[in-house]
């Protein structure tokens, strides 16, 4: 029986006790560190094979501020384990790898589908009232409208990851307007920061140290898309859960700037201080892309979270930058939260 109106609107007044899956990865990291920051009781679920990230949410757990299950979200047992007591769900976990090669179909479908059908289905008659899942850009597949609204359709992704996305969102979508919780639904633009080991900026930084006098980039070098700096991405996942209405929300989350792979190898060059770094492109595949299902140009229309007061600090230039800097720092650029801004 769904959920009287009334009582889903005075949930979200309730966020008191997270579970974070993924929450050893890059953007759960991130997001835990925050809810402790802002004195939530957080759980996280992840089977830890994000290697150094684990450290510091061990740190976290060790002083008692966050919950650590080791387990698997295609695991009924571990999610049921990890929701108990929980009233707010941010479902990160996913394999993030859009390129098939290195991310093939049944794989996709384990870890990015049947995770979400688990989370959701242990979710149900527990004590959750609201669930957050981070979608991607990729749902829109190549769209003949920029910047994109959410509105827009029909909804046709081009890479199986994309695909697994948007039957993600589907699945939040029935189970909370069946089961009465809250969904919240981001549909994220790359999302770059210290931290993170995947993506173009982290790619290309790997090939200069392999080879500090030669640049490969996938593609023509023409693809444009838009950068999100982590800070921004975090606030705008808690903007979004604190501030949207009952019943299910669907939110893009991303800059009203674009940047071309081109830049993003000159910034990276330039911030590896390196010199006569000669830049050759593949050329690509049909028609400049970096490989089969890549979104040649990515722009989303983010005025619907705007009017929840979110708007990213940085633009798509400035986040690669902080991105490529921390990446040759030796270390990670420290964020806004961790300077104590």
């Amino acid at each position: 029986m769904n959920m009287p109106a009334a009582k889903r609107t005075a949930s979200k007044a309730r966020l008191h006790h997270a579970l974070v899956t993924g929450g050893v990865g890059f953007m759960g990291s991130h997001l835990t560190k925050e809810l402790v920051r802002r004195g939530l009781e957080v759980t996280v679920l992840d089977n830890l094979s994000s290697g150094p990230r684990a450290d510091s949410i061990r740190i976290l757990a060790s002083k008692g501020r966050v919950t650590l299950v080791r387990g698997d979200c295609t695991s009924s047992r571990d999610v049921s384990k990890a929701l108990q007591g929980v009233d707010t769900v941010f479902h990160l976990a996913a394999n993030p790898e859009v390129r098939l090669e290195l991310n093939d179909m049944e794989n996709c479908f384990r870890q990015n589908v049947l995770a979400t059908h688990v989370v959701l289905q242990c979710a149900s008659g527990t004590s959750v009232k609201d669930f957050v899942f981070s979608s991607s850009s990729t749902v829109y597949g190549e769209p003949k409208v920029l910047p994109t609204p959410e509105d827009y359709g029909p909804l046709l992704p081009i890479s199986a990851y994309g695909a697994s996305k948007l039957a993600s969102e589907a699945l939040v979508s029935s189970h909370c307007s069946s089961l009465g919780m809250n969904g919240v639904i981001l549909r994220i633009a790359n999302v770059v920061g210290p931290g993170s080991t995947h993506g173009v900026v982290y790619d290309l930084a790997k090939k200069l140290r392999a080879n500090p006098h030669e640049l490969e980039l996938l593609g023509d070098g023409t693809q444009s898309k838009s950068y999100l700096f982590i800070d921004d991405c975090i606030d705008g996942l808690m903007a979004a859960v604190t501030r949207s209405g009952p019943g299910v929300s669907l939110y893009n989350l991303g800059g009203s700037d674009q940047v071309q792979v081109s830049e993003i190898a000159r910034i990276v060059v330039q911030k590896s201080g390196l010199q006569n770094v000669q830049v050759k492109y593949t050329g690509g595949v049909d028609g400049g892309r970096g490989w089969m299902g890549d979104v040649k140009t990515m722009l989303l229309d983010a005025t619907k979270i705007t009017k929840l007061g979110w708007s990213p600090k940085l633009n798509s230039r400035q986040a690669v930058e902080r991105m490529a800097e921390s990446l040759f720092r030796g270390a990670s650029v420290p964020s806004k939260r961790n300077r104590g801004q």
